[in-house]
């Protein structure tokens, strides 16, 4: 089995700046790749960035220039720098974890952004 626990969510001012983290443990041995999902009130979970095991990124355009997601293979966690937040960023953040044909997640952090 594998554990995902985010941390770093919080409430900020727009243009404001969080640091989001994921810490992986459990049973993991080929990471095909992490990343940040995020679901606002009464929308989708939508996809925010990933990463693969190569350090191959890819975000949703609404956070490109923004936002940037990292990876520690050492420690297998992930992190996601966001910065100039907007309202419309608000959301819960899951951290998201493949590994061959499973997906795992993390509990999810709230992230809130005032205007």
């Amino acid at each position: 089995q594998v554990q995902l626990v985010e941390s770093g969510g919080g409430l900020v001012q727009a243009g404001g700046s969080l640091r989001l983290s994921c810490a992986a443990s459990g049973s993991i041995f080929n990471i095909n790749f992490m990343g940040w999902y995020r679901q606002a009130p009464g929308k989708q979970r939508e996809l925010v960035a990933i990463i693969t095991s190569s350090d191959s990124t890819n975000y949703v355009d609404s956070v490109k220039g923004r936002f940037t997601i990292s990876r520690d293979s050492a420690t297998k966690a992930v992190y996601l720098q966001m910065n100039s937040l907007k309202p419309e960023d608000t959301a819960v953040y899951y951290c998201n974890l493949r590994q061959g044909f499973n997906s795992y997640w993390g509990q999810g952090t709230q992230v809130t952004v005032s205007s």
